[in-house]
């Protein structure tokens, strides 16, 4: 490799995470790739990275890397390949995906894709073949759906606050997020707030994580149950006089309605569902209505949970309640996915789109692999695929069925990948993929508010090729390429993008790394209306009609119709039972993501094994000792792992960090054996921490 030592290389971190941070990059004098840092001239990341992301280099140039592509010559899943060229693999495959249609029509292939990649290029030109072809389409339902509808029934739009504001509130509220583990920048905020203004940090989760170790007031309750609590906090807010109410007057639909409703959701009614006493309750109810500069961080969390639509939106009716939207420093934010108003249609092609083409939900793989006519939507079976971004077969729920689809010997895999995972074990071709300092990409932050330019930073290795090489040269074997997107190259992609979405060009981009696309005050913060039509925060949201930016394409549906009118707790969970008598919550590790890092030393390392945390009392009445190895399992399947005598859970709660490979397991069944793939209401989304099990000592 040639000798050179660029100066100022930069990227943007490429992962599922919210933070999306802009990184400096150590390139040294052979050319390799050293330290990743936060950048420090970015408001938000403010040269803070995790750790993991640090250590990228041990990613790069690990030895287990693909570099080759790979056709299969043992039996399904036995992991036996021997190296082809590119163009024998990119002929068989397009060989496959046409006898396929030639059986079953287009909609038999189906690409199947998820957040491997953040990048808008890399990760989304799948949907420019996919509708070039005609094959069938996705409805992606594993990471976001539950929490999106939850918080845009209440604004009427995915956007809230600068997160950046963080630093300036008087007090800051983390719920059902682990930002220690899964997105350290908002930590950076909130600590710079305690330092600098003396700010309260509250942390609500289901356990102890290493976030509310860190907090001055934690509230540890039982899974599923956050609407039960923002019902009795509004319950005190209005008890005790610290109800807004010239701006609920204002700003939301039917606060008369929402406080008349409330009054038999006590302190005392939740603490029972809960599990907290009614004088935590009370007492956080107390400083959320005297702090008026309060910062609500919502996360992820609620998107796991069957009725985590209902429980985002009971949440974020706290901040309407209490109009601490008003304030710089103040209201409630998820995601700003809404502020991005970017042109991609030459990237996606969605003119070519067949209106007559079914979508296959995205978390009932395993369903859709085994023939479920339902799944299906009563159309051909799936016979063929090609995989980017992810690994099913591993993250993907139901995973017994999922693996009993992709060893049908009728079915014609193809991933693209960077590692042997447990789903390119189970392809009939591999091929070898770059990595993002490899290849050209742009970027935006769900978390906050930059567009981020990602540019290839040093050479991979020979073989490796990026996703946009491999789509459109199976285009062009499948006769598909007349679209000029498959003829542009990702920087190409990039400047058409930016000018078509009045964000200038890749040249200016070039120059300053990001843009900043915050809107102004009054817009973020909704004061000059809420997005719904009549301006107002609807604490009564039309469920089944409410605005959501990732609605399912067949209407409406879980059990719907049974939504609360107005913010209530909601049982619709997977309950204990006699025979399960456990929840199960599937939390993300600090040392992984997703699937992605699982293969490092270093992670693999600080992370140890994979467990279930239960709390000694628990434990001990089902005969399980600390560090025992126990089985874990309901209807769906049983798993192996030890067990961890923990503190700061709620009775009947277990906890397991992940995702661990499937191989890592003893009896090389992965955590998502156990959870379901049911579509939550009131759009969809599976329910990764909602999950009922029993656990025995082996």
């Amino acid at each position: 490799m040639t000798k050179h030592q660029p100066s100022g290389a930069f990227s943007a971190c490429p992962h599922d995470c919210p933070s999306t941070c802009a990184l400096d990059v150590e390139v040294l004098n052979d050319g390799r790739i050293g330290r990743l840092r936060g950048a420090s001239g970015n408001a938000y990341t403010a040269g803070v990275i995790c750790a993991k992301v640090a250590r990228y280099s041990e990613r790069l140039y690990h030895p287990d890397r693909l570099l080759k592509p790979l056709r299969r010559v043992g039996a399904k899943g036995e992991g036996r390949f021997e190296e082809i060229s590119w163009d024998e693999a990119l002929d068989l495959v397009a060989e496959k995906f046409l006898a396929a249609e030639a059986e079953y029509g287009p909609q038999t292939v189906w690409p199947y894709h998820y957040a491997g990649t953040m990048g808008q290029v890399q990760r989304d030109s799948i949907h420019r073949f996919r509708h070039a072809k005609g094959y069938s389409l996705q409805f992606d339902t594993i990471c976001t759906n539950n929490a999106w509808s939850g918080i845009v029934a209440g604004t009427g739009k995915l956007a809230g606050p600068d997160p950046r504001e963080m630093a300036v509130s008087d007090q800051v509220v983390i719920w059902g997020t682990n930002p220690v583990a899964t997105q350290v920048n908002v930590m950076t905020h909130a600590i710079t707030a305690r330092k600098k203004r003396g700010a309260r940090i509250i942390v609500i989760d289901v356990y102890n994580t290493e976030t509310m170790k860190q907090a001055d007031v934690g509230l540890v309750l039982n899974p599923g149950t956050d609407a039960a609590l923002a019902c009795a906090i509004m319950h005190v807010l209005f008890r005790d006089g610290h109800a807004d109410r010239a701006y609920l007057e204002k700003y939301t639909d039917c606060p008369a309605d929402l406080e008349a409703h409330l009054q038999t959701k006590t302190p005392e009614w939740a603490a029972r569902i809960t599990g907290l006493q009614a004088t935590q309750i009370e007492e956080v109810a107390r400083l959320i209505g005297e702090v008026k500069r309060t910062y609500f961080r919502l996360g992820y969390g609620f998107t796991r949970a069957r009725n985590g639509a209902v429980s985002m939106h009971a949440a974020a009716s706290i901040g309407a309640v209490t109009g601490c939207w008003q304030y710089e420093g103040g209201g409630v934010f998820h995601n700003n996915g809404a502020i991005y108003e970017l042109n991609k249609s030459m990237i996606e092609a969605p003119e070519l789109r067949r209106p007559e083409t079914r979508f296959l939900d995205q978390s009932l793989i395993g369903r859709v692999l085994t023939g479920d006519e339902d799944a299906l939507h009563d159309g051909p079976p799936v016979t063929a695929m090609l995989i980017q971004n992810t690994n099913p077969v591993s993250v993907a729920p139901e995973q017994e069925l999922v693996k009993k689809g992709f060893a049908r010997e009728d079915l014609f895999v193809c991933v693209h990948e960077q590692f042997m995972t447990e789903t390119a074990k189970m392809a009939d071709v591999v091929l070898p993929a770059t990595q993002f300092l490899e290849h050209d990409d742009i970027y935006k932050g769900g978390g906050h508010q930059y567009l981020m330019l990602g540019p290839k930073v040093t050479e991979g290795p020979e073989g490796p090729r990026e996703n946009l090489f491999v789509l459109n040269e199976l285009a062009k074997r499948l006769g598909a390429d007349q679209h000029p997107g498959f003829h542009m190259t990702a920087r190409e992609h990039i400047d058409w993008m930016l000018r078509n979405s009045g964000y200038g060009t890749l040249e200016e981009l070039e120059e300053n790394r990001w843009i900043d696309l915050q809107p102004d005050f009054e817009s973020a913060h909704y004061l000059n209306g809420f997005a719904h039509a009549d301006g107002k925060f609807h604490f009564r949201p039309d469920w089944g009609r409410s605005p959501s930016p990732n609605k399912s394409p067949i209407g409406p549906l879980g059990p719907w119709t049974t939504m609360p009118e107005l913010p209530d707790h909601w049982e619709y969970l997977e309950h204990a039972s006699e025979r399960h008598p456990f929840r199960l919550v599937t939390a993300p590790a600090r040392s992984f993501l997703n699937s992605t890092f699982n293969e490092t030393e270093s992670s693999q390392k600080k992370e140890k094994r994979p467990e279930v945390w239960m709390l000694q009392a628990d434990a001990e009445d089902h005969g399980i000792d600390d560090g025992d190895l126990v089985e874990m399992g309901n209807n769906r399947g049983i798993v192996t792992l030890h067990a961890r005598y923990v503190e700061g859970l709620t009775p009947g709660t277990v906890i397991s960090e992940g995702i661990w490979p499937n191989e890592a397991f003893p009896d090389g069944k992965g955590i998502n054996t156990l959870t379901g793939a049911d579509p939550a209401a009131p759009y969809g989304g599976a329910a990764f921490h909602d999950t009922a099990v029993w656990v025995q000592k082996v």
